[in-house]
């Protein structure tokens, strides 16, 4: 039977790599039905289940685990215990490469047609940010 720390430390990976995908998700609801459109289990998650998870008041069973590692892009082994001990090193999954696409989102599009309405000017700025915080220097 996992820790109350255990848990606790699930939730935050969970959060993390919520976080970090493509597409916003608002919550244990939002959680809660998208998960059920990617898993193929026999019952659904119920909104209060996905909020059980992300509060740390219990961690999903191996099938859900799995499910949930695939849609984030994340290790099954990272997601429920961590980093090995021995893993220093990729233990926290990393963005994504700048030359690797985004699936497209609401918020991906939204964000583009904002960047797209500044001036010229602001737009080299954002660019220029943002090639500041991948570290190439390079232009977009």
């Amino acid at each position: 039977m996992p820790t109350i720390e255990e848990k606790a430390a699930f939730s935050e990976r969970l959060k993390f790599a919520m976080k970090r995908a493509p597409e916003k998700l608002r919550g244990s609801t939002d959680l809660a039905n998208k998960f059920n459109l990617r898993h193929h289990g026999e019952l659904p998650v119920s909104p209060q289940t996905a909020h059980k998870w992300l509060s740390g008041r219990t961690i999903p069973t191996s099938d859900k685990l799995d499910t949930l590692a695939k849609w984030f892009d994340v290790d099954v082994h990272w997601l429920h215990y961590g980093p090995s001990p021995g893993n220093v090193t990729g233990a926290v999954p990393s963005p994504r490469k700048p030359d690797e696409k985004y699936p497209l989102s609401e918020e991906t599009l939204e964000l583009a047609s904002k960047i797209e309405a500044l001036s010229v000017h602001h737009r080299y700025l954002v660019e220029e940010l943002v090639s500041q915080f991948y570290g190439t220097g390079k232009k977009l």
